[in-house]
């Protein structure tokens, strides 16, 4: 039997699958059928849809509501507030439970605070979302975007530090010494 913390204060409905060494505080809600990794943190008041995906090592932070058709491979980091959604077109005199729309959150990738993912973009590993930033379209691999609509402004580590490109397209990541190749707008760690 998996070994897990819930606060006393915190839902966890029937047929959830939740790992080892995942916490889950105050006023939490998770609701049927969810899969949680192990050595997660869900935060204060977080919502965990029905059959929402977190891969292991998944941060969340206070207030986050995570819909169904959400899925968080390993390592991503969800900021305070920070808002998924699920319908295109929602309307509340209109039912399209059957049009959600999947959200892919690759491994490692960072969303800050307060940003808005609009459904069915996938972000990419690595990729580092700003906080406030309202994500409208596919973001790549260890892209760092920021503004409303979003827009990329540079690329990440996966340490979560800004790589600065020679004229080569070679970057190294000062905290962990990785090296990176900026190719056809696609960033690759080679070391």
């Amino acid at each position: 039997m998996p070994e897990y913390f819930a606060h006393e204060t915190a839902v966890i409905d029937e047929g959830c699958v939740i790992g080892d060494d995942t916490k889950i505080w105050h006023f939490s809600h998770i609701m049927p059928d969810c899969t949680i990794g192990e050595g997660c943190n869900i935060g204060q008041n977080v919502v965990v849809s029905p059959k929402v995906v977190l891969g292991n090592n998944v941060k969340i932070q206070n207030n986050v509501s995570i819909y169904t058709g959400v899925i968080c491979e390993d390592d991503v980091f969800l900021g305070p507030s920070m808002v998924f959604t699920n319908v295109i077109n929602p309307r509340s005199s209109v039912n399209r439970r059957n049009q959600y729309l999947e959200t892919l959150v690759k491994k490692g990738a960072s969303i800050g605070a307060n940003a808005t993912i609009v459904c069915g973009n996938p972000i990419g590993e690595y990729a580092f979302i700003g906080a406030g930033a309202v994500i409208t379209k596919e973001v790549l691999p260890y892209a760092l975007l920021v503004g409303n609509p979003a827009k990329q402004i540079g690329w990440m580590s996966t340490h979560g530090h800004r790589l600065e490109f020679n004229k080569d397209g070679m970057a190294i990541c000062p905290e962990s010494l990785e090296q990176y190749k900026l190719d056809n707008n696609k960033v690759t760690r080679i070391k």
